[in-house]
């Protein structure tokens, strides 16, 4: 019978045998049964069977022993959760195996060693043969533990139980088994169980001995097929590392991050919307001789400057995620490995996501900080809360003992022995991981606020002071010295009823995207291009083309600092242009995503990393050389190619056609033909592919000659803050005449009336984008009611507002 035998293959096994194989190990077996013919490489492997560590209690008659120890367990007191945890470990590696369970494992193990052993191996261990008899060498294997209550949707157990890596030889393997047996009671894994409501004893343990994928020479890491921050549900993150797999999933170093937008490459896209080097630190490799099978060893500087995958392997392991996801019909987090000798990537473990799959979206929750302070020191944010505490600075985990609940726990990493404190935390700073740690799971799950990777926490936060922990300001997480205010918005927005004008938001930073696409939308009526540039490029675009003539040198030391590991300095900026435009168009997919080119002004231009050496000194900058009177100059025409560029790659590379581009500051109706031309000319042609071209309405010529803009534009943005300025001649950036500048005055709307009437002669779309419809409720019901087709909105902002327009509709 099935349901009796100690080993099962994973060809025998499937996503029903969670009782018999646990978790892990029945994921295996599905994915090998029904996945590998359409692609997906899983090594082989079997399953020591939960029965097997019954029958393993049983004949050891350890049972009874461990119901005893754990007689009065209390989860909260550490010491006495360490004292009967480690009691029954003892019991469990001081007993022995049945003979017949040890005879069955070794067989298999001698099989599977037959199976990838070379010929010479093979003629020594005939699985004919009977092996019942000691036996050294064997295939390397990975041994891990599989609880069958392990990876249910609603219980993650979070690498509650062990894994071995490079284990060979009979002796290692017998050993590593009783090992995750032992496992099975840490104390981490007991505290779990309590808090989760799991009996011990119904809990039962299978192993799984898989062929090890030689990762130790290439690299390794972990998907989720959702975002794990933002539970958006469109998109595939893959962190990645070189070596061995663990660092990763222990949050031992900063590793590659790599997002996927998952619809277009569906359709054969290349949507790689998100690319970031980490710093990876350290590798985990085979160590060769001595007691342990594995060692961590410094990366070289080399390979730190390289991403561990390359875009096409990026690709392949998000559609395999895909495949996964759609077999098993939910979220997954997916664990992966490339072998350095074949040169294969590899599946070695997939499970549900337990954290974003079941959060419930009918509420927009925000955390929303008051004010700002004094940054002690900053990482990557896991979730979006804020957490207040004093500070347990904890270097030796021999200080476990002493927090106390409410604190903020700091420390170079975590791993699952650390979840009892980690539970009752204010919130957790680390200085090493990324987002796939067991610190950043951990904390996911706990709903506790998280910053992982900052790398000097440890030092730059004082052991008791009081902190704020903040991961409400995007991708950044910022530790604040003190107490800093900030307040929780939840609104419910299935009451919310949405308005015949379409409600578009201003989205300016990519980080923010993911989560401001679950705030009700039409889509994005104005992403700048500056905040872009200014965060992640930091060059100015003539300083990359012509590096030459940028000649100080601690300039020129940034510039080749920050293109390290691109093919050229100006691919460099397409592709960060392309990825920050890229993840907002695929956040509101397929919805309009409508980017603005650059508007820096000359001052502003000059400030960026050589800027100095390509821009003029003017008088009033404001009204000087900007927008699209710089896109066909001979100065900037270059630079402009790279914008355009960018905007290319986006449409036809990644497949996110819902990018429309918007004109700013275009004075006249020649100049408009110029642009046009221009981006014609890089490869950008309106109309072709659906693509829009719109126009910035924020020059009074804009509206009087709307009539002859509507003919070579498809629509018209109005921008409030530059309208106002140049209709009651007022520079909006001096205070003394700041009481004059007022976008509600009958001359600006006037205008704004005018517009919006020739444009709908025209046939043409007329939206507005400044900021006036965000601060001021009657100007924006003013739009309205002159029939305006959309407001884009701040977001903190759309909601309230479109709550009062649908009742001004009504």
């Amino acid at each position: 019978m099935k349901n009796k035998k100690f080993i099962l293959w994973f060809s025998e096994t499937g996503i029903k045998d969670v009782p018999r194989v646990g978790g892990k190990n029945a994921s295996l077996g599905e994915m090998y049964r029904h996945l590998k013919n359409k692609g997906i490489k899983i090594p082989n492997g079997f399953s020591v069977t939960a029965d097997a560590y019954r029958y393993f209690l049983k004949e050891n008659k350890l049972d009874e022993e461990m119901k005893r120890i754990l007689r009065g367990l209390n989860t909260r007191n550490i010491r006495n959760l360490a004292e009967r945890g480690h009691k029954i470990r003892e019991a469990i590696m001081s007993a022995q195996f049945p003979v017949d369970l040890r005879n069955e494992i070794v067989k298999a193990y001698a099989k599977l060693s037959y199976e990838y052993k070379p010929r010479s191996f093979r003629i020594l261990m005939d699985p004919r043969r009977d092996h019942t008899n000691h036996f050294a060498g064997g295939v390397d294997v990975a041994i891990r533990s599989s609880a069958t209550a392990e990876d249910l949707i609603d219980a993650s157990f979070a690498g509650q139980q062990e894994s071995y890596l490079n284990v060979s030889g009979e002796y290692q393997v017998i050993e590593s088994i009783k090992k995750c047996f032992a496992s099975l009671f840490t104390d981490r894994a007991i505290s779990y169980r309590e808090d989760k409501g799991f009996s011990h004893f119904d809990i039962a343990l299978s192993v799984g001995v898989q062929k090890m994928v030689r990762s130790d020479e290439a690299s390794s890491g972990v998907m989720f097929t959702i975002d794990t921050e933002s539970g958006f549900k469109n998109a595939v993150v893959i962190n990645a590392s070189w070596g061995l797999g663990e660092n990763i999933v222990k949050g031992k170093v900063n590793p590659d991050e790599f997002i996927v937008f998952k619809p277009t490459l569906k359709k054969n896209f290349k949507p790689i919307i998100g690319k970031r080097l980490g710093s990876k630190e350290y590798k985990l490799v085979y160590s060769i001789g001595g007691s342990v099978s594995t060692r961590n060893v410094a990366t070289s500087a080399e390979d730190r400057q390289k991403f561990c995958l390359t875009d096409e392997e990026v690709l392949k392991l998000a559609k395999w995620g895909m495949i996964i996801e759609d077999h098993y019909k939910k979220a997954m987090d997916i664990e992966w490995a490339k072998d350095g000798r074949d040169g294969e990537i590899y599946i070695v473990q997939a499970r549900p996501e337990t954290v974003q799959s079941k959060k419930d979206r009918t509420y927009f929750e925000e955390y929303i900080i008051e004010e700002r302070g004094k940054v002690l020191c900053t990482g990557s944010a896991v979730g979006e809360k804020i957490g207040v505490g004093r500070a347990n600075v904890i270097k030796n985990v021999a200080k476990i003992a002493e927090f106390e609940p409410g604190e903020v726990l700091v420390t170079e990493m975590t791993d699952p022995d650390w979840e009892p404190i980690m539970k009752v935390a204010a919130a957790i700073v680390t200085n090493s991981g990324g987002r796939t740690s067991h610190a950043a799971i951990v904390s996911r799950e706990l709903g506790i606020p998280c910053i992982v990777g900052t790398n000097n926490a440890t030092s730059k936060i004082k052991d008791g002071a009081m902190i704020t922990v903040s991961c409400a300001e995007g991708e950044l997480g910022k530790i604040y010295e003190g107490k800093i205010k900030f307040h929780v918005k939840k609104t419910d927005l299935s009451n919310i009823k949405r308005p015949k004008t379409k409600i578009m938001m201003n989205v300016g930073n990519p980080e923010q995207a993911f989560d401001l696409s679950f705030v009700p939308n039409d889509g994005v009526g104005l992403t700048r291009e500056e905040f872009i540039i200014t965060e992640y490029i930091k060059i100015h675009p003539m300083a990359l083309i012509h590096f030459e003539k940028v000649k100080d040198k601690t300039e020129r030391e940034k510039i080749e600092e920050i293109t390290r590991g691109w093919k050229s300095k100006e691919q460099f900026f397409v592709d960060k242009l392309a990825e920050g435009i890229g993840r907002i168009a695929a956040a509101f997919y397929p919805k309009d995503v409508i980017v603005r080119m650059s508007d820096f002004k000359t001052n502003e231009y000059a400030s960026l990393i050589g800027g100095r050496y390509f821009e003029p000194q003017e008088e009033n900058p404001m009204i000087g050389w900007r927008g699209a009177s710089r896109y066909y100059d001979e100065d900037y025409k270059e630079g402009f190619a790279l914008e355009c560029l960018a905007f290319k790659y986006v449409r036809d590379r990644m497949g996110l056609t819902n990018l429309k581009i918007m004109i700013p500051f275009c004075r006249t109706v020649e100049e408009g033909k110029k642009v046009l031309a221009e981006m014609k000319r890089c490869g950008l042609e309106k109309g072709k592919n659906n693509l829009r071209v719109y126009v910035m309405c924020e020059v009074p010529s804009n509206i009087i000659l709307a009539d002859q803009f509507a003919e070579i534009f498809d629509g018209f943005s109005i921008g409030s803050n530059d309208l106002t300025q140049l209709t009651l001649g007022v520079d909006r950036d001096s205070a003394k005449v700041a009481h004059i500048y007022d976008e509600r005055n009958e001359a600006v709307k006037e205008l704004i009336r005018q517009v919006i009437q020739k444009a709908h002669r025209a046939r043409r779309k007329v939206g507005i984008c400044g900021q006036a419809p965000s601060d001021f409720l009657d100007f924006a019901k003013f739009l309205v009611k002159e029939k305006i087709d959309s407001i884009s909105l701040n977001p903190d902002t759309v909601i309230k507002t479109m709550i009062e327009i649908g009742k001004m509709e009504r």
